[in-house]
């Protein structure tokens, strides 16, 4: 598949694009340690990636947070960006319960969101727009309970894993942000999440039912039940683990975002359709689990996936970078806001 480059080349064209880079390590300060040596290969084709995308706004998930936000500027300038932002995910912050019910405290399902140390796996933005990061909307730090219409789990009847859990049990595993770009032709907002597998539960479907919700929420904020909703244009652009037909997980959160009638239902394409994760045959197998969803106030010019055929030469940077492939669209502010 090939990109166009110089997105920006029109003023009013703006490629905007979602990677779960997978570039989480397995204690803190090592993600910088590596970036740092210039020697790790993941993080080199993992820019590679990113360099070829040529997106103007780039929301990552799966990239390590540290408090310093040394790790987020050195990748920034490595990529080319001038405008970075991250804010501390959900991921393995402490709660000090037993949070999956296993009867033990302080593991990494124990957490708000999982993880082996605070900021494992968080999220980021990278820009060559300004990002407006004083006038930021992050909703990470709403309860599950307190969402309209919580899937919440239970067992015979009472909460799981317990009622004290529940109610310290945040809805975000990772983070739920609403981020305001500057663009030559008017401010947009953009939504960004990565929301928890449907997987690794038991019986009471707990993170399937807490995926469903996090993908739920951007049409509760769109609504106007929680938080605030864009005054304009917007774009939803994150990995949401939840394919509309296959693999695990409650469709019906993804196939209800994919059909409302605010956003423009996209179906960028790659080498193998629409699918954007390349994970392990038979199951689960190549899903679509990430997504760029503008909203109509855009003019959809192209869109894709970053999955070249076996036999391109880029195919071997794009797999040692990660399961995941990018994802992209080319869009133009209508002012009529008649989407496509």
């Amino acid at each position: 598949m090939a990109l166009a480059t110089g997105a920006m080349a029109q003023a009013d064209t703006i490629r905007i694009a979602t990677y779960n880079t997978e570039l989480h390590r397995d204690g803190p300060g090592l993600f910088l340690r590596d970036l740092a040596r210039g020697e790790d290969d993941q993080i080199n084709a993992v820019l590679a990636v990113i360099k070829r995308a040529d997106a103007d706004v780039l929301a990552l998930q799966g990239i390590d947070y540290d408090l310093t936000g040394e790790a987020l500027t050195r990748f920034a300038k490595a990529a080319g960006y001038p405008h970075h932002f991250a804010l501390r995910p959900n991921t393995g912050l402490p709660t000090g319960l037993d949070m999956d019910g296993d009867g033990r405290l302080g593991g990494p399902r124990d957490a708000q969101g999982y993880g082996r140390f605070s900021g494992q796996g968080g999220m980021a933005i990278l820009s060559r727009l300004p990002i407006d990061a004083g006038n930021v909307q992050d909703l990470s730090d709403l309860l599950w309970v307190d969402i309209p219409e919580a899937l919440l789990p239970e067992v015979l009847g009472a909460p799981f894993p317990s009622a004290e859990a529940q109610a310290a049990q945040r809805l975000s595993t990772t983070g739920h942000w609403i981020v305001p770009i500057d663009t030559p032709d008017g401010p947009f907002q953009l939504m960004t999440f990565h929301a928890s597998p449907p997987v690794f539960d038991g019986p009471e479907d707990r993170n399937g039912k807490r995926n469903h919700d996090e993908v739920r929420l951007w049409q509760h904020v769109l609504d106007g039940t929680v938080g605030t909703a864009p005054p304009g244009a917007f774009v939803i652009a994150g990995d949401a683990n939840l394919d509309p037909e296959d693999g695990s997980g409650l469709h019906s959160g993804i196939s209800n975002l994919l059909s409302d009638q605010r956003l423009i239902n996209l179906s960028p394409l790659g080498h193998f359709g629409t699918d954007t994760v390349d994970w392990t045959d038979p199951v689960p197998g190549d899903l679509r689990v990430s997504y760029v969803f503008p909203s109509i106030h855009w003019r959809v010019e192209d869109s894709g996936v970053l999955w070249p055929a076996p036999d391109d030469p880029f195919a071997d940077t794009v797999a040692t970078a990660s399961r995941h492939r990018l994802v992209w669209a080319d869009l133009t502010l209508d002012p009529a806001g008649g989407g496509e």
